[in-house]
């Protein structure tokens, strides 16, 4: 998966194209490989990573929000088989209200 944008915008048509950009390039090499470049709703200890990492290193948000904040996006990308981890990342960013300061 290549076109990043075309994925979020299938969950926020009006995605913002830098927004987005920004998310991959924090990723970066993760995205090489299939397996990181996805997400794993159902593992509990990838979820607590993604608040530790994200939500609590790059988005200064931890605790009860972030629990929030990954949940709502685990609800939201529920009927994707493959959770796309700029995606994922990207809907928890605009549940924190995130999107401006990445």
């Amino acid at each position: 998966m290549t076109d990043y944008l075309a994925d979020v915008q299938k969950y926020d048509s009006g995605a913002d194209e830098a927004v987005v950009n920004k998310i991959v390039k924090h990723l970066g090499i993760a995205l090489r490989n299939r397996d990181s470049s996805l997400v794993s709703a159902s593992d509990k200890t990838e979820l607590d990573r993604v608040k530790e990492k994200w939500c609590g290193k790059k988005l200064g948000v931890t605790g009860e929000d972030a629990d929030a904040a990954v949940e709502a996006a685990a609800k939201t990308m529920a009927g994707d088989r493959s959770k796309s981890r700029v995606t994922f990342y990207y809907l928890v960013a605009k549940h924190l209200g995130k999107l401006a300061t990445i």
